[in-house]
């Protein structure tokens, strides 16, 4: 990871908006020296009524600054900018029909201004999908002689695939690619790389074609993905018939990839500890629905430390004061030490494993009614329903720092504490991880609402 576009309230304002909501499908592109970021900021899914504005930021320095955002549509999600040869820009993306529930629009065109940094002329419908149902993602491309739009089908889970379909004509009408899907998992239920799709396309200095799409690894078959959706690579190769198709061939994304013949860019080995010492905070560490700023984050150097100033509790959708990376491995360890000194059982600070506002286990120091002791407390939040785990809790010596950890492995999840560096002791039953996944977060929900983060583990 480099950077974070995003990083101003005036850019993107998270606060109230439900879980999983916010930025969905980001889109990048590059044009005439230009980086152009199209982004949403969902803040309501339920019922008929998707209230999504999206928006635009640029910048010339990937690395940098992006621009304040330029307003676009809030009439779907999903959307992306094409950069045709002629230099018009054009947004494409999914219209939401509330109508009789239906969601789905089309996939829709309108031309964007960037001199009046507005989108101008007709909104044309341009495709309506094929069989395999929940079109969304769309992006197109240009090459030869015809366009390529680019979707995703099927949904986000089990039957996730990658649509193609092209046209002589901007406009349309597209026809599918004769290979339908492009790129799915939906009938090999026991193919490591699963939920296949939702996918993007690059083109490399030497003419190769790399595909960019969603993916999860299940603990089992047709299981629980506690790592969230993954980014994977596949190779297009470009036929006779003017369609890409997979250069290893199928609709099954392989595990191992060809690296492209470009030059070798290794990036630095990310540490496996950090003290908090000096700023900036490294880009792996996010913070929940508000920016991180010195209200209630500091990085202290002359006594070493990342100080938290309290905030809402975790089930809140506002101002949380939560630091959290995302968990990238089926086996892992995190730990902390924690210097506290709690006035009253309603301040809290821990360790967490988190999914969501309503799905996490929180291992944290605490006070009591009378202000005089530390206590050392395991919380269990399954679909809003919270346990304490620990009856009584652990009393602590006062004023001491304390060590926390969490060891995941697959499913199982243990947490632990210790007074020095090496006797930890386990706190709690081992507990169910799996819990914390899109999938177990899905189920039992009457309605259809996004899980889509995947779990993270905090401060």
């Amino acid at each position: 990871m480099i950077a974070r576009p995003l990083r101003r309230r005036s850019q993107l304002d998270l606060r109230g908006v439900p879980d999983s909501g916010g930025v969905w499908a980001p889109c990048l592109s590059y044009d005439r020296g230009t980086f152009y970021l199209v982004y949403s900021n969902l803040r309501s899914f339920d019922g008929p009524w998707k209230d999504v504005p999206n928006f635009l930021v640029t910048t010339q320095d990937i690395r940098g600054d992006w621009s304040e955002p330029c307003f676009l549509t809030a009439s779907g999600f999903d959307a992306s900018l094409f950069h045709d040869w002629d230099g018009k820009k054009w947004l494409v993306h999914l219209l939401v029909d509330h109508r009789d529930n239906r969601l789905f629009g089309g996939i829709v065109l309108q031309e964007w201004d960037p001199v009046l940094q507005r989108l101008v002329g007709p909104r044309r419908p341009i495709f309506q999908g094929t069989d395999l149902g929940r079109t969304e993602g769309p992006h197109l491309y240009r090459r030869g002689d015809y366009y390529y739009l680019l979707t995703a089908e099927g949904g986000t889970e089990y039957g996730h695939a990658v649509t193609l379909a092209r046209s002589r004509h901007l406009e349309g009408p597209y026809e599918v690619h004769p290979h339908h899907p492009l790129l799915s998992s939906r009938d090999c239920p026991e193919h490591p790389l699963q939920k296949t799709g939702h996918a993007d396309w690059v083109m490399g200095e030497n003419g190769d074609c790399h595909l960019v799409f969603l993916t999860g690894r299940p603990l089992t078959t047709g299981g629980r993905c506690t790592l969230g959706r993954e980014t994977a690579l596949e190779v297009l190769e470009w036929r006779a018939d003017a369609w890409p198709y997979l250069a290893g061939g199928g609709r099954l994304a392989r595990l191992h990839v060809p690296a492209p013949p470009l030059p070798p860019h290794p990036f630095p080995t990310p540490p496996a500890r950090h003290h908090w010492e000096t700023g900036p905070l490294p880009p792996v560490f996010q913070s929940l629905r508000r920016p991180i700023d010195e209200n209630w984050l500091q990085i202290r150097s002359r006594a070493p430390g990342l100080r938290l100033r309290g905030g809402d509790s975790l089930s809140s959708l506002h101002e949380q004061s939560l630091i959290a990376r995302r968990v990238q491995h089926f086996h892992c360890r995190a730990a902390t030490e924690l210097h506290f000194l709690p006035e009253h059982f309603q301040q809290l600070a821990g360790l967490v494993a988190y999914y969501n506002t309503a799905h996490y286990y929180y291992l944290h120091l605490r006070g009591d009614d009378t202000g005089t002791q530390t206590q050392l407390q395991l919380l269990a939040c399954d679909h809003y329903q919270t346990v304490e785990l620990l009856r009584p809790p652990l009393v602590l010596p006062r004023g001491e720092r304390v060590r926390l950890q969490l060891e995941w492995r697959g499913a199982d999840l243990q947490f632990f504490y210790a007074l020095d560096a090496e006797n930890w002791r386990t706190v709690g039953p081992t507990l169910d991880g799996s819990i914390l996944s899109d999938d177990y977060v899905r189920e039992g929900d009457h309605r259809y609402r996004p899980a889509i983060t995947g779990a993270y583990v905090g401060l």
